[in-house]
């Protein structure tokens, strides 16, 4: 079957402007131009503007779904499969934060006790499941399976101060390494204070300590693009500069 530009946006629930635009940046064309100008889109588009509208549906840049979707081996069935999976697992941690939420009303309402683990397991759930499909093949690669599973059974117990320690500490890492990173000296005062800091906040997740596994780990913030990214994002350098710094704080290199 084929559909005009309108009838396809109908379709879809898409505008026609935003069809036009994903024709003009080459994401998704038209079949044909017909006789009367007008864009035409047989099965093959309206499959594409599927996996777009899925892909847009899970958070992924309007780039990188061209990079995707115009891949010349790109499988759509798998991805498919992939959609499936990612779609289960958020609904999974918003089934987990409804129970939550559904059981907090009760506790107000006094026809149940809540206690105050139980107010932040949806919360530290999906903390979990983030980490492991962003991280989670990388650093179960890095650490074994053992030393992960471990790690998320000690965030799950964490009490409500332990978490808001832990958050705290992130925050203080954050605003030290910053000040530090002007100076310029991965060895100064300020620079290894981050670098003690970072200890103490994996503490919190981490079963137990070693000087090898927080190089290793300081390593990966620069070898992996993510953990780059993200300490990069205000100072360009910045992960670099506190692998040195917890490289001098622990005395080993990688």
């Amino acid at each position: 079957m084929e559909y005009t530009i309108q009838k396809l946006g109908k379709l879809a629930g898409v505008s026609t402007r935003t069809l036009r635009y994903y024709d003009e940046i080459g994401i998704l064309k038209p079949a044909r131009i017909n006789s009367s100008g007008y864009r035409i889109y047989g099965q093959d588009e309206v499959d594409k503007l599927q996996q777009i509208l899925f892909y847009k549906e899970l958070g992924v840049r309007l780039d990188q779904i061209k990079q995707i979707v115009n891949d010349p081996d790109f499988n759509g069935t798998q991805a498919l499969q992939e959609h499936l999976t990612q779609l289960l697992d958020k609904r999974r941690q918003l089934d987990l934060l409804i129970a939550n939420v559904k059981k907090t009303v009760a506790a107000k309402e006094g026809r149940i006790t809540m206690s105050d683990k139980e107010k932040f397991e949806g919360f530290k759930q999906k903390l979990i499941d983030d980490n492991e499909k962003q991280y989670g093949e990388e650093v179960r690669e890095k650490y074994g399976d053992d030393v992960v599973n471990r790690s998320n059974a000690k965030l799950k117990n964490m009490t409500e101060e332990q978490y808001d320690e832990a958050n705290r500490l992130a925050e203080e890492i954050h605003t030290t390494l910053a000040e530090a990173f002007k100076g310029g000296d991965p060895s100064s005062e300020l620079a290894q204070k981050a670098a003690e800091l970072h200890k103490k906040w994996l503490m919190f997740y981490w079963p137990q300590y070693s000087k090898e596994a927080h190089a290793g780990l300081a390593q990966m913030y620069v070898d992996d693009e993510r953990f780059t990214a993200y300490y990069d994002k205000e100072e360009p350098g910045t992960a670099e500069f506190l692998r040195d710094a917890i490289h001098i704080y622990t005395g080993m290199t990688q």
